[in-house]
């Protein structure tokens, strides 16, 4: 993971509610989606939930809201710091702590019935030596018989595609106009690309343009599947988008219980 990934979301932090329509129906429609696979997994709440890649706190406060205890960390302080905010308009207790992925036990000794990493966050995790740790690290927090919950773009699809942008998406709440999308660079080898994500916003006479690049690896679902079986996770299963409601594929696993 190099520092471009870091700069990314402490610069997006203050943004990223404008990448949707309506942020707060986007939290409620991500704690449907996972409430009801974690129900379908691990039986009815209350669980305990470390949320690793919390960013500004949509997925720990939508699973919050619905009776999860929930811990939450991630690599930028700027996004924690915009996630405790966004908590407490929601009226939920969540411990939130920066955390690198890659090195959770220096910040979290707890273990929890689930483990999770959504938006496609571990494919910022470029080298496979990074990977590795992180799902490792990540798998460490289990408890035994606990679940990990990752989601990630459809890159078994993007990379025989290798598409150069995302559509655009018009959003006007009548005071403010705003046009969002991405311009995607791939590498020679389609292993990886440099993603520029777009946010314009217009007020009827002027446009005001932001725009934060970063780095991402086209992580197959095979590859992914090795990674979590290496950190000694079994029964891995990959859930597709029209089957849970959730907007990108997840990928669940088990960590064994003892003997």
């Amino acid at each position: 993971m190099n520092d471009s990934v870091l700069h990314f979301y402490d610069q997006l932090s203050g943004d990223y509610h404008r990448l949707f329509e309506d942020w707060p129906r986007f939290v409620q429609r991500q704690g449907e989606a996972l409430d009801r696979l974690l129900q379908t997994l691990l039986g009815s709440c209350p669980h305990s939930v470390l949320d690793c890649c919390c960013g500004i706190g949509t997925q720990a406060i939508a699973l919050a809201l619905r009776g999860y205890s929930v811990r939450a960390t991630d690599l930028s302080a700027k996004a924690v710091e915009r996630a405790r905010r966004e908590a407490q308009t929601y009226g939920v207790t969540i411990p939130f702590g920066v955390a690198d992925v890659r090195k959770l036990a220096e910040h979290v000794t707890d273990s929890f019935d689930v483990v999770l990493a959504c938006d496609n966050a571990l494919p910022h995790l470029l080298d496979d030596a990074d990977l590795q740790q992180g799902v490792s690290s990540m798998a460490a927090r289990l408890r035994p018989g606990g679940l990990f919950v990752a989601s990630t773009r459809d890159y078994d699809a993007l990379v025989q595609e290798r598409p150069r942008s995302t559509p655009l998406k018009v959003f006007d709440n009548g005071n403010e106009r705003r046009i969002v999308f991405q311009v995607w660079d791939w590498a020679a080898d389609g292993r990886s690309y440099r993603l520029q994500q777009f946010i314009l916003q217009g007020d009827g006479t002027t446009w005001h343009t932001q725009v934060y690049p970063t780095h991402y690896r086209a992580l197959l679902r095979a590859e992914l599947t090795a990674f979590l079986e290496r950190a000694g996770l079994g029964d891995v299963r990959w859930h597709r988008a029209e089957e849970t409601g959730y907007h990108q594929p997840l990928v669940t696993a088990r960590k064994p219980f003892l003997g």
